[in-house]
């Protein structure tokens, strides 16, 4: 149960201080920067722990660098929800994301659909 109380009370301070540095602490509340602070935990833990080979706070680690990892992960999450705030970055991504999906199920010589084919095929790719 303590365990518990110390998450939501990291996942806050995490969620406040994440809301900080993206300049958008005056838009949220106590409960956001709790959410913000364990579900960045779990982005962290997802995209950052394998590059850095920590743990995040959600795995109960409270070390300096689980911290920072999860601190991580908040600003990703409040990077990407200030990305869709607006349709021009939500186009962006959505771009980015169609590049990355061809990228890796075209670019390999094994794939000859007709699609793949006509991508290989454009002038401004090597």
């Amino acid at each position: 149960m303590i365990n518990f109380i110390i998450w939501i009370i990291v996942g806050a301070l995490i969620g406040w201080i994440a809301s900080l540095i993206m300049k958008t602490n005056s838009r949220q509340g106590l409960i956001i920067d709790i959410v913000v602070g364990i579900v960045g935990a779990f982005v962290g833990g997802l995209i950052l722990s394998p590059l850095f080979n920590v743990s995040t706070i959600n795995e109960g680690n409270f070390s300096i660098p689980a911290l920072l990892v999860s601190l991580g992960g908040a600003i990703i999450l409040l990077a990407i929800s200030k990305l869709f705030r607006n349709i021009g970055g939500f186009l962006l991504v959505v771009v980015i994301l169609l590049i990355v999906i061809i990228y890796f199920n075209c670019w390999p010589m094994a794939s000859t659909s007709a699609f793949c084919t006509s991508v290989r095929a454009l002038p401004f790719l090597p």
